[in-house]
């Protein structure tokens, strides 16, 4: 659903046309689900494009550090009247080298995931300090996801974290018809890895958060005559199949998982575009369903580590 600000009442997530006006600040929300599967030494995901309107936009996928690629919900997309292109977040990320110690104190985010945060913090507040209308967000509804995905540094292994950015707002004017917008800092919650004794299954975030899809770890639960007839045609989906379902998905062959991934997603997408990457333990990436869109060429870093993930691909060694 199109945001109509400034002329015109505000509205996220709901089904009320607005039209624009010339001296709105719109934004595009990016809708859908994405589903994530550590297997071994990789990390398999998919994105799943639920468009909330016809001018919504896809759900994106962007390096965010030389660890850490991210999966971007919400309003992703923004264009100011005076300008002749949108804003994406996706876009020109300041990357973050983090050299320090992580955070011990439980349930606070790293050094580096906080400065990620920041960092996207800073990228919205100019844009949504232009939102002066009464926004249509339940209480604990987010303005912006960021779905972080990769290793941690030192061998701390595969780790993922939905990063939501919520908004506050205050009414300045006389009349109730005016307001000020003021997006909070991130709310970090750690979807990976689990805290111990509990079982690895696969993850599932989703924009809204109140889509009423089944996820695909409850499909393979319940026994879905789908994901049957994909367990019975091939001995290797129904390997990974099993270690999902006894919560040992981190058990399940790397390319066995990317390629049952392959086979289960477009049965839960139907007429529904969605993209397919996955990330090893080296720093490799690998697209298994590009986007359509070309991918942004970034200028050469010369702080990046040459193993850092890329979504470009990578040339072919000579031999």
């Amino acid at each position: 659903m199109r945001i109509l600000f400034l002329q015109l009442c505000a509205c996220l997530l709901c089904c009320l046309p607005l039209h624009a006006q010339e001296d709105e600040i719109v934004a595009n929300l990016a809708g859908g689900r994405a589903i994530i599967h550590v297997a071994g030494d990789s990390i398999v995901f998919a994105a799943i494009d639920h468009p909330l309107e016809p001018t919504s936009v896809p759900p994106r996928v962007a390096e965010i550090d030389p660890l850490h690629i991210g999966i971007f919900f919400g309003a992703t997309e923004w264009q100011v009247p005076a300008q002749p292109h949108p804003i994406r977040l996706d876009h020109n990320i300041e990357h973050v080298y983090a050299r320090e110690q992580r955070y011990q104190t439980p349930g606070e985010a790293e050094s580096d995931l906080e400065q990620i945060g920041l960092g996207f913090l800073e990228k919205l507040r100019p844009l949504v300090a232009q939102l002066h209308h009464k926004l249509d967000l339940k209480p604990d509804e987010p303005l912006f996801d960021l779905v972080l995905l990769g290793y941690g540094p030192k061998g701390y292994g595969a780790e993922i974290w939905l990063l939501e950015f919520h908004v506050e707002q205050q009414i300045i004017s006389s009349q109730n018809d005016y307001w000020q917008t003021k997006v909070l800092r991130p709310r970090f919650t750690q979807l990976y890895p689990p805290e111990k004794k509990q079982p690895k299954t696969l993850l599932e975030v989703r924009f809204p958060a109140n889509a009423p899809d089944i996820a695909l770890q409850g499909l393979i639960q319940q026994n879905d005559p789908r994901i049957a007839r994909l367990r019975s045609a091939d001995a290797h989906f129904n390997k990974v199949a099993e270690h999902i379902d006894r919560g040992e998905a981190q058990k399940a062959d790397p390319k066995d998982a990317a390629e049952f991934l392959r086979a289960a997603v477009p049965l839960l997408a139907g007429n529904s575009k969605f993209i397919m990457g996955e990330m090893g333990e080296n720093g490799s990436f690998n697209w298994i369903v590009p986007p359509d869109e070309p991918i942004e060429k970034r200028p050469e870093d010369k702080d990046r580590p040459p193993d850092a993930p890329t979504l470009r691909k990578r040339p072919s060694p000579t031999p």
